[in-house]
């Protein structure tokens, strides 16, 4: 690709911009200011679950390029890049794919889902702004009360910077052709604009992409409500690079730069709105939420042998509406009710003709599908006695399909295209926590069940052994305890917790692309984090997580798909049994920073038969940044740092044993203007 000009004209531009915007800027911070997670977020810091906050100076450090590489820095969580910005999700679970990775993790901004619930994308990451954003929650296990649908296995908020932020502007060039720059900078006294660019010619064959997002938040009073609106959009076009396969292929270095289908691709955007308004009302808060999200995308099915290409869209949104009732006594109570109304389509075409008769050319798949959510939840925690809390909540929602086909309905091949047809579903998510108070530390016990009803894909692109209105809502059940606080006087900050969670009516496609309908799984682990602050200078950070992921449930297959065959006990494919991330940060000199980072992947199986596995990789980079100025830093990052061969992503897929190579040693070096 070209060289960006862009960058050079962003720096220049908004550095001229930013000093006028900060003169009409906000006045010092309110020291009464509650932190971004306070207001925005699932959870308070004190209750019952396990909770991760990536705060902006982490975010600014990583200045992560792909949403691994910074979501990978908390306790379970893995997520596996695959070309590009393509990635797949795990939160206490293995790496799903299709209709689970779609609905088994819910993905906010500043509190609100990016999509409405059936209209899932495995590469959601893509959408929100976490370039610049101010903190990304982590929620591990089933999401409270508050959210329901696709909170299954976690959820991820991020949360975007407001006027009182610090402002910043930032550009950088890696040695693998990558331009980035980012900006975030206020307009006036109460809104904050944010913008990231970037151009990445790509280190594997055809592979390159550009990618912009941009965001504004700006804060009003209105008629008495305290208003926050914000505007969100992102855009990316990508040349995609498909696998590359064999036995331990990532460790060719030639082949790993190679790009077996040059002509896949991927096009995506997606823009929302919010308005978030808040006023007292009678004996509480009142807080309105009325919201609007679409997106559109067009890509290449180079995962899949027929090589088909997929368009999709939908548009949809809603009104979150709660009430926090102001405390009596010991006791807090909110209650709530959400909606969500949305539209869209689906359409499968095979460009070019295939030797297998399961994978006839032409259309597969034609349809579009309305959707309504309605939901009501209550959430109330009381002090028990000084030291113990009790937190419970539930939640109550319908889901509504309206599905109309365009294709011809029947059999054409594996594709089953059913008739028009209406589908609901309901189901009620409990939760229960307790937590005991102690001087230095927290003791937590919680219970808590995720759901989600069937993603559109999951109902309507059926398959030669499927019938209609076969599938269920999956659930999951969680319990979960744990211990948090500090020691060391407050050098040490410890957080560990143990889960236990059963799934059922586990809807997934296998490798050979086949639906599955009715699987159940169990997962157990052990999850710990800690920073360790040797001194004013040093301080070491990082979290370790052990888990078992097993089916529970067997499935017969024919001799040919012996890799397929699952039998109870099983470990689930794509979930390494341990995971690890380390950060050691060095203020080597007043103006000179120094950061040693680790990430390990364990051994893990690649197929549900358990007979192929990837044996892990342990991945280290470096940042040293430099200020050069009280307002201005000049940093070096440098990615595998030993130039580690190992693989991104890792499984068998159609018989064949494929992989998305991690990148080699890189390094990229930026300039980072603060107001």
């Amino acid at each position: 690709m070209k060289r960006p000009e862009w960058v050079l004209g962003l720096a220049a531009g908004l550095a001229f911009l930013a000093p006028h915007a900060l003169a009409q800027g906000a006045d010092e911070a309110d020291p009464r200011r509650l932190e971004p997670v306070e207001i925005w977020g699932d959870r308070t810091p004190q209750a019952a679950g396990a909770q991760s906050v990536i705060d902006a100076g982490l975010i600014a450090d990583t200045a992560a390029d792909r949403p691994a590489e910074i979501l990978n820095q908390a306790p379970g969580v893995n997520i596996q890049m695959n070309s590009g910005q393509e990635h797949l999700i795990a939160i206490r679970s293995p790496v799903l794919t299709g209709g689970a990775g779609q609905g088994s993790f819910l993905i906010l901004e500043n509190g609100v889902p990016t999509r409405s619930p059936a209209f899932g994308n495995v590469n959601s990451l893509i959408e929100p702004h976490l370039e610049i954003a101010e903190a990304i929650e982590v929620i591990r296990g089933p999401g409270s009360a508050k959210y329901g649908s696709n909170a299954v296995h976690g959820l991820i908020n991020v949360i975007l910077p407001d006027a009182e932020s610090d402002q910043s502007l930032r550009a950088s060039y890696g040695t693998l052709g990558r331009w980035r720059g980012d900006a975030s900078v206020n307009l006036g006294g109460d809104t904050r604009l944010n913008l990231s660019l970037m151009e990445d010619s790509g280190w594997r064959d055809t592979t390159g992409s550009a990618q912009q997002k941009i965001s504004l938040l700006t804060r009003q009073s209105l008629g008495g409500w305290d208003a926050t609106a914000w505007l969100s959009a992102s855009s990316l076009n990508q040349e995609t690079a498909s696998f590359i396969q064999g036995p331990r292929a990532y460790e060719d270095r030639d082949l790993a730069e190679t790009n077996p289908n040059p002509e896949a691709f991927r096009d995506a955007w997606s823009a929302r709105a919010g308005l978030r308004l808040e006023r007292e009302i009678g004996p509480g808060k009142l807080i309105l939420t009325p919201n609007l999200h679409s997106q559109g995308m067009v890509f290449s099915q180079h995962f899949l042998p027929y090589g088909g290409v997929e368009k999709n869209a939908h548009t949809g949104g809603g009104l979150m509406a709660r009430y926090d009732l102001d405390p009596i006594g010991r006791f807090n109570w909110r209650f709530g009710a959400d909606s969500d109304f949305a539209t869209g389509y689906l359409k499968e075409i095979q460009p070019n003709p295939n030797p297998s008769p399961n994978f006839p050319q032409g259309v597969h798949y034609n349809y579009t599908v309305g959707t309504q959510v309605f939901a009501l939840w209550t959430e109330a925690d009381m002090q028990l006695t000084d030291n113990l809390r009790l937190l419970a909540g539930l939640r109550g929602e319908t889901h509504d399909y309206s599905y109309d086909t365009r294709a011809p309905v029947g059999l054409n091949g594996r594709f089953n295209v059913p008739a028009d047809r209406s589908d609901d579903f309901s189901f009620i998510t409990p939760k229960l926590g307790l937590v005991w108070d102690r001087e230095w530390y927290s003791l937590y016990a919680n219970y808590a069940r995720g759901a989600r009803a069937p993603q559109v894909s999951d109902l309507y692109r059926l398959q030669s052994r499927q019938v209609a209105g076969e599938i269920e809502s999956e659930t999951l059940d969680s319990v979960e305890i744990g211990v948090r606080g500090d020691a060391l006087f407050g050098h040490l900050d410890f957080d560990i917790a143990a889960y236990w969670m059963e799934k059922e009516n586990f809807f997934f496609r296998d490798s050979d692309g086949l639906n599955v309908v009715d699987g159940s799984t169990r997962h157990k682990g052990i999850e710990a984090a800690a920073t360790l602050r040797i001194d004013d200078r040093l301080s070491l950070g990082g979290n370790v997580a052990w888990s078992d992921q097993t089916y529970t449930f067997d499935r017969p297959v024919i001799a040919s798909q012996q890799n397929e065959r699952i039998t109870a006990g099983n470990a689930i494919d794509t979930a390494p049994e341990w995971l690890a991330d380390a950060r050691l940060d060095w203020q080597a000199l007043d103006a000179l920073k120094l950061s040693l980072t680790v990430e390990h992947v364990g051994e893990y199986f690649t197929d549900p038969a358990n007979t192929v596995t990837y044996p892990g990789h342990t991945v280290f980079g470096a940042r040293a940044g430099w200020n050069i100025t009280n307002t201005l830093e000049a940093s070096l990052i440098l990615r595998n740092l030993t130039d580690e061969a190992y693989a991104d992503r890792a499984d068998v897929g159609f018989g064949n044993e494929r992989y998305f190579p991690g990148e080699p040693l890189n390094a990229t070096v930026g300039l980072t203007k603060k107001f």
